[in-house]
């Protein structure tokens, strides 16, 4: 498949979507950005966000704020209930990034451990880890009563395949998911686009981008 040189578009989403009231979880949501881009697609979205970074849960509550229809599960969704390590990604690249991020860049932290991304932005560092509150997300839509999932927002930095072996369940009842990739190992353990694909195996790609993918579950027509 061709790689388009352009990001994912509001008419994009809105167009696969198709309905005013979709269910959306943003996975890995750090401070709401795309949840907010959300409400601005759809008249009455059910936005589920999930972040375990403190900092960026500090950031999301004071960006996004309190809305009936964006919800934040300060947790990650990986492959297992209970805990786990999460590796806080830090540093400053500019002066910019430390006034938007005084705690230190908190975009690509992971329940990964960094590899190849120590190599490929040396001035993101990974100095401290924390244990974070973790579930699957077969668990958490079977406690939520979520039946269908509309679309799937996806960044978890190396953690995608952890996520959708959480979800054999639920996976099966997600009409589309767009979600971050990489053939490099930039995370330990972190599979590639061709594993991912072979595990989402009723998925079909409708548009690849240099680093996201963007898919649709043939179960839905």
């Amino acid at each position: 498949m061709d790689i388009s040189p352009s990001k994912i578009t509001k008419e994009v989403i809105q167009e696969c979507v198709g309905k005013a009231n979709p269910t959306i979880l943003d996975i890995g949501c750090n401070r709401g950005g795309h949840s907010l881009w959300f409400l601005e697609m759809f008249e009455s979205p059910n936005i589920f966000c999930f972040e375990p970074d403190p900092r960026a849960i500090r950031r999301f509550k004071n960006g996004v704020g309190q809305r009936s229809n964006i919800h934040l599960f300060e947790m990650a969704l990986s492959d297992r209930i209970g805990e786990i390590t999460f590796y806080q990604s830090g540093g400053q690249r500019n002066e910019k990034v430390a006034k938007i991020m005084p705690e230190g860049w908190d975009l690509s932290g992971s329940i990964r451990k960094p590899k190849d991304h120590l190599l490929v932005d040396p001035l993101v560092t990974f100095d401290q880890t924390i244990t974070v509150k973790t579930t699957t997300l077969d668990a958490w839509c079977a406690e939520h009563g979520i039946e269908t999932i509309d679309f799937i927002w996806m960044d978890v930095q190396g953690a995608e395949l952890d996520v959708f072996r959480g979800g054999n369940n639920m996976l099966s009842k997600t009409r589309f998911i767009y979600t971050e990739y990489s053939n490099r190992e930039l995370y330990e353990g972190q599979a590639t686009l061709r594993l991912l694909l072979k595990h989402l195996k009723n998925f079909q790609a409708l548009v690849r981008y240099p680093e996201d993918i963007l898919l649709k579950n043939q179960r839905f027509e």
